[in-house]
């Protein structure tokens, strides 16, 4: 089995109040072991969160058997030497082939809060062979920005397995061909609701929802809103997903929610694949 969980950690914060990415690798491993771990919202040197802590670096340290892959969406001045950094994290016990970062699209919209997104793309080889993996997290603020995120995702996805239908000439390095495959799981908290038009953008073939594919018509569990009613005042709901595609979809054997954590506004999930 190959095991991934996604989660949008909020940089530790709780609903509680409390900074606390213990507490967050404890719940992460409460659900059971994961090959991938695929964290947004993570924070290094931004004095504004966390105390301008490096959230990589902690990371790391807290899943010692992983290797960490960051995605900043925002690249920005800090103090010193320090770059104010925010965006997604992969931490990675199996073999990493390669690794892409993503920058979405951000057209010009005034009169709204909205920031620069990214996906990470990280190809790891489990036993079932190589496969992509995307995590990301959508604008909120601008339903025009996740539509134009939601294009160029699937654009991307696309042109990989264009690539893979048609390889390049392979050539010594930097030309040597390393895998990757069309096989994707896409992964994170894409900010819209199981029955908004964007979930139908995104998940039409080639990519499934893989909690479709294992629930069936079972209804999305909330994902977001649980405990944090200042943030969220419509209650539970989901915003969080795992897309596949065809081949991917026919290895699911769970996807699983923990509804009972209270670590992040958010829930995490664990998407299981049969090897």
């Amino acid at each position: 089995m190959t095991a991934i969980l996604t989660w949008n950690i909020q940089c530790g914060l709780g609903c509680d109040g409390r900074v606390d990415l213990a507490r967050i690798a404890r719940v992460a491993q409460t659900m059971g072991e994961a090959d991938v771990l695929c964290f947004q919202e993570v924070a290094r040197n931004d004095p504004e969160i966390a105390g301008g802590a490096d959230q990589v670096a902690e990371l790391q340290a807290l899943f010692p058997r992983y290797v960490a892959f960051f995605g900043a969406a925002l690249d920005r001045q800090g103090g010193g030497d320090a770059r104010r950094q925010f965006g997604n994290l992969v931490l990675s016990r199996l073999p990493v082939l390669q690794v892409f970062r993503h920058l979405l699209p951000h057209p010009a919209e005034g009169g709204i809060k909205h920031m620069q997104r990214q996906a990470i793309e990280v190809v790891v080889e489990t036993r079932a062979g190589a496969l992509r993996i995307v995590t990301t997290h959508l604008e909120y603020y601008s339903a025009a920005h996740r539509a134009a995120q939601i294009e160029r995702l699937r654009a991307l996805q696309a042109e990989v397995a264009d690539n893979e239908a048609e390889p390049p000439k392979a050539a010594a390095s930097p030309y040597d061909p390393v895998p990757r495959p069309g096989s994707l799981v896409l992964c994170g908290d894409l900010n819209f609701l199981p029955d908004e038009h964007e979930y139908r953008a995104l998940f039409t073939p080639p990519l499934l929802d893989a909690w479709r594919v294992a629930r069936g018509a079972e209804p999305h569990p909330p994902s977001t809103g649980l405990y944090d009613r200042r943030q969220w005042p419509m209650g539970g709901h989901c915003r969080d997903y795992f897309a596949v595609t065809a081949d991917v979809a026919q290895r699911v054997a769970e996807v699983a929610i923990d509804t009972a954590t209270d670590a992040s506004d958010h829930q995490p999930l664990r998407l299981t694949l049969r090897d």
